[in-house]
């Protein structure tokens, strides 16, 4: 089965969030088991630079544009098609946004030219010798690639629409959507229409053929009104085809026993030597005090969605228990501002970096004693499986894929299983008064040792691999894979 993994980004030639590094560990799983992925995205700087030298697969025009197809290679040898054109990739800044941090104002045609193209690969005029089976497209970027195929003529690939944030929809006016050559009836209420709007993501999921999101949890909340954005109207008339794949984690570059990036490398037996990693973290970040004092870290987006303003508000009573605070991130400058605040008053309990520093997000896992992951929602998550595997307890609210992947017997949801043995604590709500139950109640099991290690060695024996993702979503394309 052949399988064209269409994605704005893939680590590590860019990563703005999660996506990068499911494009990055899903191919080569995929074709661990006998799957030929091939990986699709367009030709930034970094990815031109990260693939000097590439062959030429072909050219042709879309919406105006001249489209040059690279072949290159990805770490572990996965293949990737690089959709080299000048003036819609090659620019400074992110793959969505300027230097300044406004959104590129041509998002929709470098975006929809991106999905022409998996679409183009995917239908009988593609160019190549190899041909998909499957047009897997992931978030709104590539969204428009279903809609694309669905009006091709004759024989084309099945499609896949991944939501891995349904937050993000790639809306825009319909005056920024007329280059994009698609028939007019596409753009109606049973199409690509969305309060007066276009929405690539709902041409995604109104066209493909399967649906899937990173979670189980996840893909039933997102059939709600709270966490369906507007779209779980369309969601629900599509339940038949709308599957729940778990995210997986890169076990190779996250263990504890291998990691270059920290000074101790330790396993289940040999936990003492976190304290060394605890030492050499709160020296990065200029943390003093005893080497015993709880340590609660968080590396992610600086968002409303994050719940950083929860752990602003429950601060003062975070420090009361004796615990210190360490946060690593980007994002809202309010957010930032509250977290500068909260700093220069509590100088010694909060370390703060803003940015990104990946060595510093590995010594963050294997240092901290407790994972701070209070999000509103959270389709899948990574951190929390990343703590696990590092003995380093998250504490998570009760949503998405945090659900699946966090057991604590002492919050489950009315009738479920209660899971054994526990691994982390569940928020009930996200809400400061939760959080701080929920830390008082993790800094409680810390202070007791035997039940301290038993839980961080039950996270540590967890199995986060890409294996169950690869063999999950294998099912979902052979369940639509014979050609239209």
């Amino acid at each position: 089965m052949n399988v064209l993994f269409a994605t704005p980004e893939c680590a590590p030639l860019v990563k703005t969030g999660g996506l990068g590094d499911v494009s990055a560990a899903l191919p080569p799983a995929l074709r661990a088991i006998g799957i030929d992925a091939r990986v699709l995205m367009p030709g930034y700087p970094a990815v031109l630079a990260g693939t000097n030298g590439a062959a030429e697969l072909g050219r042709f025009d879309v919406f105006g544009h001249e489209i040059r197809l690279l072949d290159a290679r990805l770490p572990g040898d996965v293949p990737l098609i690089v959709v080299d054109s000048a003036s819609l990739y090659q620019r400074r800044g992110g793959p969505y946004q300027s230097d300044d941090g406004n959104d590129w104002e041509d998002n929709a045609l470098r975006f929809g030219v991106l999905s022409k193209v998996a679409a183009v690969l995917g239908a009988m005029n593609c160019p190549l010798a190899w041909r998909p089976d499957i047009v897997h497209c992931n978030d709104w970027p590539t969204a428009l690639a279903p809609a694309f195929l669905r009006y091709a003529p004759g024989r084309h690939a099945a499609s896949v629409t991944t939501i891995h944030n349904l937050a993000f929809q790639g809306i825009f006016e319909h005056a920024q959507t007329r280059r994009l050559d698609l028939p007019p009836e596409s753009f109606g209420l049973a199409g690509l229409e969305f309060y007066g709007r276009v929405s690539f993501l709902k041409g995604g999921l109104v066209y493909a053929d399967a649906i899937n999101t990173v979670s189980p949890t996840y893909a039933r909340e997102i059939q709600t009104e709270e966490l369906g954005f507007g779209l779980e109207g369309v969601l629900q008339m599509r339940r038949d085809v709308l599957f729940g794949v778990l995210n997986g984690i890169d076990t190779a570059m996250w263990d504890p026993r291998t990691d270059a990036h920290i000074p101790a490398r330790y396993d289940e037996n040999s936990l003492d030597r976190k304290a060394d990693n605890k030492r050499a973290l709160k020296q990065r970040v200029g943390l003093g005090g005893e080497i015993d004092r709880p340590l609660l870290a968080m590396v992610t987006r600086l968002t409303h969605q994050k719940g950083i303003d929860l752990v602003v508000e429950a601060a003062e009573a975070i420090f009361a228990m004796g615990a210190q605070l360490m946060v690593i991130g980007t994002g809202d400058r309010d957010l930032v501002g509250r977290l500068h605040a909260m700093q220069a008053h509590h100088p010694h309990d909060v370390g703060l970096f803003i940015g990104f520093d990946e060595s510093l997000a590995h010594l963050v896992e294997a240092g901290a004693d407790l994972f701070l992951m209070p999000s509103r929602f959270e389709p899948c998550g990574m951190n929390q499986m990343y703590s696990q595997r590092y003995g380093t307890p998250p504490i998570v609210n009760a949503t998405g894929g945090l659900v699946d992947t966090v057991t604590d017997p002492d919050w489950t949801p009315a009738g479920a299983h209660v899971p054994q043995p526990p691994t982390g604590f569940l928020m009930r709500q996200a809400t400061p008064q939760a959080l701080l139950e929920t830390i008082r109640r993790a800094i409680a099991t810390y202070r007791d040792a035997a039940r301290w290690r038993e839980m961080q060695r039950a996270g540590m024996a967890r199995e986060f691999g890409w294996g169950p993702a690869a063999q999950a979503y294998r099912g979902i394309y052979e369940r639509i894979g014979k050609p239209r």
